[in-house]
């Protein structure tokens, strides 16, 4: 089976929110979790197949390792257009590993340039003069800027993307943009043959990304948040088969929440202000030898089945701070990550049927436990928050796998309670 676009994300939720994308533009999407082998399924009849890494924070040589695995995976499926996706808050170390991933695919693929923009207007994220905005602020100004595993202090992409590659960055602004797909064509061959490597392209709305997606549609990488990657698919042409996914029904319904984002810790109030059960994991505890997951689910087994349960390990800032200080960063997330993922199989085994996960890091912990590899994207329940239909040793699994960040307020009431 041949796939029309192959996309490498660097996180669990940020590919969930780029298969949510190619599904918009019409195509039918799967979702692969971790690196793929021969042995890794794909559903039939897909037009575009994402794979989901857990590489945003990872050592760069190990990022790149997993990216090119991906890349040719996806090659051997017939994908002629490699789409690298990273969060639209372009979160990354000073040495990468946004740069250090793309040079590798380019090198591979023979490839001289590549068209970059994390804008995610739905979401708030705007480039404006080379320049990442969330609403009306600034990144470096704004309270994504906090970001616990690599903050965000510097709005200009030019200036970050050099940082992190020995090849010239060059902008195409907006009023480029704005006079249409051939304009943004020339400017990037007058880049190329100025020897510009990395092309970051200045967008405000969802036209713009159209914009962008149709003038990139022959580059061999592209790379960029969910936005573009929306654009970029509907530049494709349009398949005959449905991307209709029936939603989630029946069984226990739950959400594990690892995100220590702002939304998140809004949409956990917004969840016990509508009086649902939620149960806090005491980290800290965990590390004091208590077993913090025996006693979640002793709680679990005394509510109501007919209502979501949501436990989370999620605190704000200044309980987070103190968690770190006492065990690392490091370690601390890993200690999230663990018991949360070991929570999910429990849960899932106890007849939870409909599952929540909110932030990266913990999805990739979550799909890890249940031996998930691949699902098959379904309708959302916000901008970039689809519902996925996964098969498990305990039968189907509807899984909604939530960037920190993403969602509104009410997300958590909302999505289970539309399905019950």
């Amino acid at each position: 089976m041949t796939v029309r676009i192959g996309c490498i994300a660097d996180d669990f939720t940020g590919g969930t929110d780029v298969a949510a994308a190619f599904r918009r533009a019409g195509l039918r999407t799967a979702l692969v979790f971790g690196t793929p082998d021969a042995a890794t399924p794909l559903p039939a009849d897909c037009d575009a197949a994402v794979i989901a890494l857990k590489s945003r924070s990872a050592p760069a040589a190990e990022a790149v390792d997993a990216s090119l695995a991906a890349q040719r995976w996806l090659s051997s499926h017939g994908a002629a257009q490699i789409y690298v996706k990273y969060c639209s808050t372009f979160d990354s170390t000073p040495k990468g590993n946004i740069g250090p991933v793309t040079d590798a695919l380019l090198d591979a693929i023979g490839a001289t340039a590549t068209l970059a923009c994390p804008a995610s207007p739905p979401n708030g994220r705007t480039v404006y003069q080379g320049h990442l905005f969330v609403h009306d602020q600034l990144l470096s100004d704004s309270p994504l800027r906090h970001h616990p595993l690599n903050p965000m202090t510097d709005s200009s992409l030019p200036r970050l993307l050099a940082a992190q590659s020995p090849h010239p960055v060059g902008l195409i602004s907006l009023p480029t943009v704005r006079r249409g797909a051939d304009a943004v064509r020339e400017a990037l061959l007058a880049h190329q043959r100025d020897g510009v490597r990395h092309v970051i392209a200045d967008a405000l709305t969802d036209d713009d990304l159209a914009v962008l997606g149709t003038a990139a549609h022959e580059l061999p990488v592209v790379t960029g948040a969910a936005g573009l990657a929306e654009g970029l698919g509907r530049a494709h042409p349009r398949p005959d088969t449905a991307t209709t996914e029936p939603p989630p029904r029946g069984g226990r319904a739950a959400v594990l929440a690892g995100s220590c984002s702002a939304r998140t810790l809004e949409q956990i109030a917004r969840f016990q202000a509508a009086g649902l059960p939620s149960h806090h994991l005491g980290v800290l505890a965990a590390a004091a030898g208590r077993d913090v997951v025996a006693d979640a689910l002793a709680w679990f087994d005394a509510q109501d089945p007919g209502l979501p349960a949501l436990v989370h390990a999620s605190a704000p800032p200044h309980e987070l701070a103190e968690v770190q200080r006492e065990l690392g960063v490091a370690e601390a997330a890993a200690r999230v990550e663990g018991l949360l993922g070991a929570l999910a199989a429990a849960l899932v085994d106890r007849g939870v049927r409909r599952l929540l996960v909110a932030g990266g890091e913990t999805s990739g912990a979550v799909t890890t436990a249940l031996d998930i590899r691949t699902v098959l994207v379904g309708g959302e329940a916000d901008p970039g928050v689809p519902w996925t239909h996964a098969t498990t040793a305990h039968g189907d699994l509807a899984l909604m796998l939530k960037s920190g960040n993403f969602g509104a307020q009410d997300l958590f009431v909302r999505a289970l309670k539309d399905e019950t």
